[in-house]
């Protein structure tokens, strides 16, 4: 187990996450500035679910691999780069709250601010602890 790997790769992915964090952040202001305009539809920000996926796809990896005779043909497993991983803004069609078109709720907009806050935090606190780990190891 490379131990230098996996604190790079932990930094790596607080990184990303608290980089998600800040353009959900983005996503969350303007669906709350636009409450009030007719047919707005709120958006979303997609990034946790994809994450995990690249990161499970490397340990999912099938049994049976198949052989690829043509550069045409479709692989049935591939492993995804976590890094390629980015934050996708996702609008939100099906719901709607309002009878003007618009589906933004401000109070459920608020609780997820909140919540937004509050894992962008221990995201922070999480990299401080991996970054004290390796002080305590140095002195």
């Amino acid at each position: 187990m490379d131990i230098s790997n996996d604190f790079t790769k932990t930094v790596d992915i607080l990184h990303r996450a608290m980089d998600a964090s800040l353009v959900r952040r983005d996503v969350i202001a303007n669906n709350i500035a636009n409450a009030d305009v007719p047919n707005f539809k709120r958006s979303v920000v997609n990034f946790e679910s994809e994450l995990k996926r690249a990161l499970d796809s490397a340990k999912n990896k099938p049994v049976l691999e198949l052989t690829l005779t043509n550069p045409k043909h479709i692989p049935n497993w591939r492993e995804r780069d976590y890094r390629e991983v980015q934050p996708r803004r996702v609008l939100d069609y099906v719901t709607t709250a309002k009878n003007n078109g618009n589906n933004v709720d401000p109070e459920e907009e608020m609780m997820l601010s909140v919540q937004n806050q509050l894992m962008y935090t221990l995201m922070a606190q999480a990299q401080t602890f991996e970054f004290g780990q390796i002080n305590l190891v140095l002195r």
